[in-house]
């Protein structure tokens, strides 16, 4: 008698329960830590003013974050594969602390070399991102991933929300307090991260040393593709971040006074946030290649518009949102480019390498910018052309690249 009891060679597939409530607890946790990254930006004037800085210290002063919470991904992203997003998550948000507290102090004093050191550990809380992405990853099937890294990607509206409520939280709190409020509450989402954050269960940790891991991930042609087309949409959308308050008080000083330039900066890192799970969903269905593209076009044009200088008000304010939009898209399609193309065990180490290339991204136009600064014609307009050439190449790039399996479970 014949039966077609017998066991599947194939194992099932784990249930994955209870996706979306984790996948946002991890989203709230990185928008923390992109608050504590970017804390220095939106308080550039007050810094400029109380230790007389020239423009290439405020562009180091700026940059230097950006710089180690770039390269601190590439090890990130390896130590989750092994430990798992929640003890990483953990450890990240509460080593910020102390850099947000030695911020404080550096501010306090008025020491421009304490500040950059400063500067350099709070670029730890910068390289939360590349815990998240294997943690979601690891939640949704292959064909969802784009959407689930779109969501965990609207974390960088920690961004925002440092830019906007940063300033504010000067003027009602002071200068010590509001960086002791910013350190409790890296505490207090470590704390919910601690005890409510849990594994996929199609997660399973990868035990091979650090090293071997990265250079693994190197090997890999979708590496680098994905690297440098992250570093034009990422990097940029950093770049702006940290320079934008700079910028429209330095272009618009008689328009722009820095607590606008706050709210102008976190509507233009909000626009980033909502397009960026837009573009996932649109590269699944899709393909990530061409939403890549259309992204690449759109910063490539407004780039070249925002380089003449158009008068403030209503098309400046409208010019920036669209950038941001483009650069939204193409981080939504760069991630949901490297799930389907990557072997499961090492995205995380191939996210890690892909989130520094974005940092990276970010760390080099803010010191560009202020080198070529032009004061006779109080113009950014060498630095803008830059960014509009190398989002040229970028686009024939990622026009000759092939496009991701649309679905893969391997």
């Amino acid at each position: 008698m014949s039966t077609n009891s017998a066991p599947s060679s194939q194992p099932a597939a784990p249930e994955l329960r209870g996706q979306f409530p984790q996948v946002l607890l991890a989203t709230v946790a990185s928008a923390v830590g992109f608050w504590a990254w970017m804390l220095i930006a939106p308080l550039q004037k007050y810094y400029s003013e109380e230790m007389n800085l020239s423009e290439g210290q405020i562009s180091l002063m700026l940059a230097t974050p950006v710089l180690v919470g770039a390269l601190g991904r590439i090890f990130t992203g390896a130590l989750t594969d092994r430990y798992g997003a929640r003890k990483m998550f953990t450890v990240v948000l509460l080593a910020t602390v102390p850099a947000v507290l030695l911020v404080a102090l550096a501010g306090s004093i008025g020491s421009f070399a304490l500040l950059i050191i400063a500067g350099t550990l709070l670029g730890v809380g910068g390289t939360v991102f590349a815990v998240g992405v294997p943690f979601s990853s690891a939640w949704y099937e292959p064909k969802r991933r784009g959407f689930a890294n779109g969501v965990f990607g609207m974390g960088m509206i920690g961004t925002a929300i440092s830019a906007f409520q940063t300033p504010r939280l000067l003027s009602s709190f002071g200068y010590v307090g509001t960086h002791v409020l910013i350190a409790v509450l890296l505490v207090i989402m470590a704390g919910l991260v601690w005890f409510f954050l849990r594994e996929s269960p199609a997660w399973k940790p990868n035990t091979q040393p650090l090293i071997p891991k990265v250079v693994g991930a190197l090997k890999l042609p979708i590496t680098w593709e994905m690297s440098f087309l992250y570093g034009i949409v990422f990097g940029g959308f950093v770049a702006f971040s940290t320079f934008l308050p700079k910028y429209l008080t330095t272009i618009y000083p008689d328009q722009v006074d820095p607590v606008g330039a706050g709210t102008r900066t976190a509507l233009f890192a909000v626009a980033a946030v909502i397009a960026r799970p837009i573009g996932g969903v649109l590269a699944d269905k899709f393909g990530p290649k061409i939403i890549a593209l259309i992204s690449l076009a759109g910063i490539v044009s407004l780039a070249y518009i925002v380089g003449q200088q158009p008068p403030e008000g209503v098309l400046t304010g409208t010019i920036f949102i669209l950038m941001a939009s483009a650069m939204g898209l193409g981080m939504g399609a760069v991630f949901a480019w490297i799930g389907p193309s990557t072997p499961p065990e090492k995205v995380g180490s191939v996210s890690g390498v892909v989130a520094a290339a974005g940092g990276l991204g970010g760390y080099f136009p803010p010191l560009a910018m202020g080198a070529t600064y032009q004061a006779e014609n109080n113009s950014y307009a060498l630095g803008l052309w830059l960014l509009v050439l190398v989002g040229t190449f970028a686009l024939v790039v990622a026009g000759m690249l092939n496009g991701a399996p649309r679905q893969t479970g391997k």
